[in-house]
């Protein structure tokens, strides 16, 4: 049996990807894509995924909900990020959503695809 696809997404970097007020209540924001991540999943993936949500800074102590993971970063997101993508099977497929060049660069050494956050985002 395959592997689920290991999906890890940035939220600081999907969430500020939109201006749409998310800098007034970064935890909702985060509330919000990570809801909107367990209600749609990942479009175009079919199939088993793990989504996880990495948060970091005000949006730290997000809780997990059915279907996504949410882990705060003890310090830097994308170190976590990084580490989570390091740490998986190294047969296990994964998947990055950001934006960020230095993550994705740091990310596809690792043997992950990335994707952008318009993949996540709605609106």
């Amino acid at each position: 049996m395959e592997a689920a696809l290991l999906v890890i997404v940035d939220a600081a970097n999907v969430v500020g990807s939109v201006p749409d007020g998310w800098w007034r209540d970064r935890r909702g924001a985060a509330e919000r894509l990570r809801d909107r991540l367990a209600a749609d999943g990942v479009p175009g993936r079919p199939g088993p995924v793990e989504i996880v949500l990495v948060v970091e800074g005000a949006a730290r102590g997000v809780g997990s909900v059915e279907g996504v993971r949410v882990e705060s970063a003890p310090g830097s997101g994308d170190d976590h990020m990084v580490a989570l993508v390091a740490a998986r099977r190294p047969d296990r497929p994964c998947l990055v959503v950001t934006a960020d060049r230095e993550l994705r660069r740091r990310v596809t050494e690792l043997g992950a695809e990335v994707t952008g956050p318009r993949t996540v985002r709605s609106g």
